[in-house]
């Protein structure tokens, strides 16, 4: 499938399937992780994957996942992250976006629902996994068979600003 059809077919899913995710489709949602680019290469994003019932009810303390069987709590590694020298911005919640965003892409092509989840408490997060400083919990990837009725492809035309309004300049 082309990249844009991909992009265009990807919605957030709230409910899914009791269905397991398959060992297979979660190995290539991992290796489409592995392969995302992070700034200077430095790599600095963790992943827990979370499948278990009481991994998953040690999440449910601090975020909705929909009920389903996989998660992915993405976290940056403020130790091994890249720092820009100007502003000293440093790039591990982006780098683990950039992951976040190629693991919910792949998971569409293998035929799965995914939501990205921010809305969720951290410092429970952290005490549930006995998360070390330096690392912070950016976000949560919920993965499962949707529930739920296949979202139109199209619907961008409607739902997005027009491409004028993106452009903020063109040179």
């Amino acid at each position: 499938m082309a990249f844009i059809d991909i992009a265009k077919q990807r919605c957030s899913i709230r409910n899914y399937a009791a269905k397991k995710v398959e060992p297979e489709k979660l190995e290539q949602i991992l290796e489409a992780a592995h392969v995302a680019p992070t700034a200077a290469n430095l790599q600095p994003v963790r992943l827990i994957v979370v499948q278990s019932e009481e991994g998953l009810s040690k999440i449910g303390k601090a975020a909705n996942i929909y009920g389903a069987p996989l998660a992915i709590i993405v976290c940056a590694d403020h130790d091994k992250a890249w720092v820009r020298p100007f502003d000293n911005k440093q790039t591990g919640d982006i780098d683990a976006s950039i992951l976040t965003d190629h693991m919910m892409l792949e998971a569409t092509e293998l035929g799965l629902g995914s939501v990205w989840i921010c809305y969720f408490k951290p410092d429970v997060i952290r005490k549930e996994f006995d998360l070390p400083n330096n690392l912070e919990p950016v976000n949560i990837l919920a993965i499962g068979y949707s529930n739920e009725k296949s979202s139109d492809s199209e619907r961008h035309s409607k739902m997005r600003i027009v491409m004028d309004e993106l452009i903020y300049q063109s040179f």
